[in-house]
């Protein structure tokens, strides 16, 4: 079995207080806030950002054989979401490429598997959490992306133990098309779940070798709160081993929302401690990792953790905007012609620039083109370029616009031209972004994201948005 080499977890910038829907609708809310996907972003998206803060942690020179991604919101069906990722991320084409979606215990499945199969492998969990205004799963819902590197070299923790419980009831479903799911009574999932969970819980632990005092961490997660709550409760640890509950900062987000609970535990834990993830989803799954003494060194490369991207967000979303974003809220758009759809053969053949951001550099003068070209700008050669990728080169801005006419679900629109470190000049779209605190020499870096999305085919590009604190 492989053994977690290196891992990323992704919190949107952008966050909602809870209060801001009682104020608006005259009831529900709550207190806290919640991780929001910003009107650019999808299960997609949000799990190549994943992916990349776990490949910037890898060990030296590792390249995944493949991508396990996992979600219960995929922004395709009939067509697998994460060759978007493994694009973004410019892998060979011998890596594969497999989708694991339709239902929150997908996620699960994701991690397994990834820990089996022969060679490095990403496990890549994302999830876009909607539910109706007003309701629970709109209130206690979070978006977030977390993505996990497995292989043999230098493995920051394994896995010692994992058990499974499971059980045909209906708690939660969705029909396909449908904006939001429909949730029972929470007494009912209390019921159901809690003596599934003790189950999988007690066989994970039998597995490992453990009694619940010798486990150092344990997370429970799932969207029933009420169950997982009583969960905790009943397992019996000790209570300084219980993670701190991000739902009230992130909210609950489904298919990745025990992975980021783990990615935050990792970023704290000491060598050799134990953890135990139970994660409720139409059943429970149960397993217990131990980390190594490597651990101690990676955290010298690691990307940004978990607290520093809570830090870094920003938390007064307004609620129309957010409703906006979801499709709950259709308002009316500039006065400029709507996106056109991209079409397959130009995106295939510029693939490597789309997805990748892949420019060329000529070999003869040393001048970059973004995009690629074959005559080099400067010295006028043919054919002489070599391909550079640019995708985690930060940049600087050299100018900027602020268009308030062009077609956005976030208007108003700020284009920038760009000097990336090294060399290279392109005109880019900000995201996550104050335009009134936008200005020249400002540092930026690259992000994925859905420019787009017409005659129902989403168009992925990267844009740029100012260095976050800890990314």
């Amino acid at each position: 079995m492989h053994g977690i080499t290196a891992y990323g977890a992704y919190v949107p910038y952008w966050r909602m207080q809870r209060s801001a829907i009682g104020s608006a609708l005259g009831s529900g809310g709550g207190k806290g806030t919640r991780a929001v996907a910003s009107f650019d972003e999808d299960a997609t998206s949000m799990g190549v950002e994943a992916a990349r803060l776990a490949m910037q942690s890898a060990p030296q020179g590792t390249v995944p054989d493949g991508v396990i991604f996992a979600t219960s919101s995929p922004p395709y069906l009939d067509k697998t979401n994460a060759t978007a990722i493994h694009a973004a991320l410019d892998l060979p084409a011998h890596a594969y490429a497999f989708d694991s979606a339709g239902s929150v215990r997908s996620s699960f499945m994701a991690f397994a598997s990834a820990t089996f199969v022969p060679g490095p492998t990403l496990a890549v969990l994302a999830d876009v959490r909607t539910g109706l205004p007003g309701g629970g799963d709109e209130r206690e819902g979070g978006d977030g992306a977390v993505a996990f590197l497995f292989g043999e070299d230098q493995q920051i923790a394994v896995a010692v133990g994992a058990a499974h419980s499971t059980g045909e009831f209906l708690d939660r479903w969705r029909m396909p098309g449908e904006p939001a799911s429909h949730v029972w009574e929470e007494r009912f999932g209390e019921h159901v779940y809690v003596p599934l969970a003790e189950a999988a819980a007690a066989d994970a632990l039998k597995n490992a070798g453990l009694a619940i005092d010798e486990i150092d961490h344990v997370i429970v997660a799932g969207l029933q709160t009420r169950a997982v709550r009583q969960v905790a409760k009943r397992l019996g640890a000790r209570p300084d081993a219980l993670a701190p509950d991000l739902g009230t900062v992130i909210g609950n987000a489904g298919s990745a929302g025990w992975g980021i609970a783990l990615a935050e535990v990792l970023d704290r834990a000491e060598p050799d401690q134990n953890v135990l993830v139970v994660a409720l989803a139409d059943g429970a799954d149960a397993f217990v990792v131990r980390t190594t003494q490597a651990i101690v060194g990676y955290r010298q490369r690691r990307a940004a953790t978990v607290a520093e991207q809570i830090a870094s967000g920003r938390d007064d979303l307004a609620y129309n905007t957010f409703l906006t974003w979801r499709g709950f809220l259709d308002r009316e758009p500039p006065r400029r012609p709507d996106p056109d759809a991209y079409y397959a053969p130009p995106a295939l053949r510029t693939e490597g620039w789309k997805f990748g951001f892949v420019g060329s550099r000529c070999t003869a003068c040393g001048f970059l083109h973004l995009p690629p070209g074959r005559v080099c700008n400067e010295c006028g050669t043919v054919d002489q370029m070599t391909p550079v990728r640019l995708a985690d080169t930060n940049a600087t801005i050299a100018t900027y616009t602020v268009d308030r006419l062009a077609y956005s679900l976030s208007p108003p629109t700020v284009a920038a031209v760009l000097d990336f470190d090294g060399g290279g000049r392109y005109t880019c779209e900000l995201t996550d972004v104050d335009p009134a605190t936008v200005a020249i020499g400002q540092r930026v870096e690259l992000t994925f994201r859905r420019v787009a999305t017409a005659k129902g085919i989403h168009n992925y590009f990267w844009k740029a948005r100012p260095l976050r604190g800890g990314l």
